[in-house]
């Protein structure tokens, strides 16, 4: 149980799939904007990395390592993301209008959100169990949704405060953004030092 909860924990926290290892930099910078589409996009993006990874295991461990057809699993995989965004994007539209509308365009892009897949690919480079490998998926996408929500918090914040000319809109966002990467350092006990 211990290590199940030292995995989540070092997946969402010191391992951050955008701070540590800078996976879905473009729905970062994309959707940051209001707290409620981070929100959003967070809840949307946690269903398709935790549902796609738990299916990508099953495909890796029964088909494709089984019949040595590794070289084809990047498209595999994202196949079975596609699937998922696909699900995700139907329910979102039929139960949060609203919200789908908010996303917008970075709904279906989930489909090519590094995220995603690289959350998938380190499942296989782990040689996880399958539970290991859920909770690792989720734990995932939870890092990513917390990182949503501070940096569009944060976003929020910088709208309303003066910045100099040269550094307003993205370029504040971007050093934003490093200091948040910085932060989250701290977990994982490295100096910067």
């Amino acid at each position: 149980m211990q290590e199940y909860i030292l995995l989540m924990v070092g997946a969402a926290l010191v391992n951050n799939v955008i701070l540590a290892r800078f996976l879905g930099l473009c729905s970062f910078m994309g959707v940051t904007t209001r707290i409620d589409t981070a929100i959003g996009m967070g809840l949307a993006t946690t269903f398709v990395i935790t549902v796609s990874s738990m299916a990508n295991w099953g495909v890796e461990q029964y088909l494709l390592e089984p019949y040595g057809l590794g070289y084809l699993r990047t498209v595999t995989f994202i196949l079975v993301i596609a699937s998922a965004v696909q699900f995700t994007e139907m329910t979102v539209r039929k139960v949060s209008p609203p919200l789908f509308q908010m996303l917008g365009i970075y709904l279906p892009l989930i489909t090519t959100n590094c995220a995603v897949l690289g959350v998938a690919l380190l499942l296989v480079e782990g040689k996880m169990t399958f539970i290991a490998a859920t909770l690792f998926a989720f734990a995932s996408s939870l890092g990513y949704s917390l990182v949503m929500v501070i940096f569009a918090g944060l976003r929020e914040r910088l709208a309303l405060a003066e910045v100099p000319r040269l550094f307003a809109g993205p370029p504040i966002g971007f050093i934003v953004a490093s200091l948040l990467a910085l932060a989250f350092l701290g977990f994982s006990g490295i100096s910067t030092t």
